[in-house]
This record gives C-alpha cells, sequence and structure tokens, in this order.
C-alpha cells in the first residue's frame, strides 16, 4: 500500500480526538510530501539537525514536533519552529528551551516526559520529580515554554498486560498533573504497535511511522 492509503487507513482508524503525529525520522522528503499532500501537516522527527533541514525546505504550515531525546546544545537550532517539544525529561532542558525561545520571542509547546517503562533504557521524570519541578518558583518565571501535555513510553515487549497497565500509569499522573496545571490538554502515548491500547487508556496524541511510511530506514 502507498502512503497516502496508510495514512487514510489510520487516520479512519482514530478516534475524533485524537491527534496524528506521523513520524518522518529518517524518511526522505518526497515521502513527507506525499503524506503532506494527503492532508498531514504534523511530523515528529527525532534529530534536530534532520527536522531542521526538512523545515527549510518544506512547506511552512506544517507544524513539527520533535519526539526524541533532546540534547541541550541542539536547542538553539530548533527554537525558531519547532511547534511541540514531546521528551522534555529534565528541568535543565525545559530551561534551555525557554532561554532560546526567547530569542526567538516565541512560547514553545512542550511535554513533559514521564518515565514509565519497567525498561531502564527510556528518558523520564518520575511523578516526584514532575512534582518538584512544578511546585518550583523558578518554574513559575519560565515565561517562553508552555507546559501543554506529558508523554510516555511503554515498554518494548509483546506484553499487552504490561503495557496497558504502564498506560493506565502514565493517564493517572495526567489525570493529578491537571488538578496542578489545569491547562494541559495533551497527553501524547502510543506508537505503530500499541497505539490502540494508549487511546484506549486515553491517549489523544500518537506517534505512528512505520505503519504509514512503511519499515524505518537506518536508524
Amino acid at each position: 500500500m502507498s502512503i497516502t492509503q496508510n495514512l487514510n487507513k489510520i487516520k479512519r482508524s482514530l478516534p475524533s480526538g485524537v491527534t496524528l503525529v506521523a513520524v518522518s525520522k529518517t524518511k526522505p522528503e518526497a515521502d513527507l510530501m506525499e503524506a503532506y499532500n494527503a492532508g498531514q501537516r504534523i511530523f515528529g522527527e527525532n534529530k534536530v539537525q534532520e527536522m531542521t533541514r526538512k523545515w527549510e525546505s518544506m512547506p511552512k504550515d506544517i507544524q513539527w514536533h520533535m519526539i526524541g531525546h533532546v540534547q541541550r546544545n541542539k536547542v538553539k537550532y530548533m527554537a525558531e519552529y519547532v511547534a511541540l517539544v514531546h521528551g522534555v525529561d529534565s528541568f535543565r532542558l525545559l530551561k534551555e528551551i525557554n532561554k532560546q525561545a526567547l530569542k526567538h520571542n516565541r512560547v514553545v509547546d512542550c511535554l513533559l516526559q514521564m518515565h514509565i517503562a519497567e525498561e531502564d533504557s527510556k528518558f523520564g521524570l518520575d511523578a516526584d520529580e514532575l512534582k518538584q519541578i512544578l511546585a518550583s518558583d523558578e518554574f513559575q518565571q519560565l515565561k517562553n515554554v508552555r507546559i501543554s501535555g506529558l508523554m510516555g513510553m511503554a515498554t518494548f515487549t509483546d506484553d499487552q498486560v504490561q503495557i496497558r497497565r504502564e498506560f493506565k500509569t502514565l493517564k493517572k499522573i495526567f489525570d493529578k498533573t491537571k488538578e496542578t496545571l489545569p491547562e494541559i490538554d495533551i497527553l501524547s502515548m502510543g506508537m505503530s504497535g500499541d497505539y490502540q491500547i494508549a487511546i484506549e487508556e486515553g491517549a489523544n496524541m500518537v506517534r505512528i511511522g512505520s505503519s504509514i511510511f512503511g519499515a524505518r530506514n537506518g536508524h
């Protein structure tokens, strides 16, 4: 099936109110343009340089989401245009995004990444770290970032019970955080392999790549 057909099929399967981020990392611009011409406007990349290159040459009504782990020294390259940073996994990173966004007179939307997987390899905050950040005076002074929700990645496993449990945990944290930050509205969880479970557990943003663009090129 073509990228257009894949995209349309997935869009039909998503309930209303669920936003699709087309994960386009490692894919050539021609593939992205096929998805763009089929109506997709939100693309997710995991390398800042690659995303910036695509931003420079592609249509300007695209929203670019940074979905990978972000190194602080790379923030300056994307601060001018990035629409949403999914993986804010430390307060130091949040402060750097704030600093670079200020230079462009922007407020950058960010998702705080929570560590919900039982594997150690995933980045993210735990519930206590999240509470400490949100309660700090320093956080209140950051005027050029907006926390618009939470993001998390489940363990890479075939055990659907475990995946569901991890997504449930994130939804609980999200609901609790909403009491402190009522304006948060994005819960980004779920990828090609597990997005249906994520949606059942409350995700309203999913990151899907291989089901749209085919198997990954390299990594």
